[in-house]
């Protein structure tokens, strides 16, 4: 996993892997079959990363830290985003991870058509969050400032002036920072979860 936190999944290959052990390739396959058992297992590390609701707790505020521990866990591990749903053996972190969600969602009085839609609408805005989070030109998706006016300087106000605005009103004079939007961006989709029960 550390090598992937490093590299990218890219980077992970059974040679590698062979070489970061201090093995030959082949000596890896006396322990997997292959490298999708490799994915299986580390995928199962990050959820397992992720803390648990407990299922008799009230929904809202417990999907808030699900999210907000998603988010953080995905921010150590940007790799994962794109295989973390992939899986076709998901390992036991991995299922408790959906058990106790969906058990929180039925103690809550969340029928199954609804738990599906909770669990997809609040997993792809969490995972998308974080993909466009890590992916900005800037420092921890934080402050925009310094892109704003290098981008303005560049920019004509005749030719795309409500950006300009948006960008002089908001972002230089607010000292706007992308990841505060996290949270609005939650409440929202928490309120749109609680029009399904």
């Amino acid at each position: 996993m550390e090598r992937c936190d490093r590299h990218g999944l890219g980077a992970l290959t059974m040679r590698s892997l062979a070489d970061a052990l201090g093995v030959r390739p082949m000596a890896i396959y006396h322990h997997v079959a292959n490298k999708d058992e490799i994915l299986d297992g580390i995928v199962d590390l990050v959820f397992a990363e992720i803390d648990q609701p407990a299922t008799d707790a009230a929904w809202r505020p417990a999907l808030a830290t699900r999210a907000a521990t998603v988010r953080t866990v995905l921010r150590r591990h940007p790799w994962a985003i794109g295989v973390l749903e992939s899986r076709r053996t998901p390992g036991p972190a991995t299922l408790r991870h959906h058990d106790t969600t969906i058990g929180l969602l039925r103690h809550n009085g969340f029928g199954d058509p609804a738990i599906a839609h909770a669990m997809a609408f609040l997993d792809a805005y969490v995972y998308g969050f974080v993909l466009q989070e890590v992916s900005l030109p800037f420092d921890d998706g934080g402050d925009a400032s310094d892109l704003a006016t290098a981008v303005l300087a560049e920019m004509s106000a005749e030719e795309f002036p409500h950006f300009v605005a948006f960008a002089t009103d908001h972002v230089l004079a607010t000292g706007y920072d992308f990841a505060a939007e996290f949270d609005v961006g939650l409440a929202m989709a928490l309120d749109a979860v609680a029009s399904l029960r």
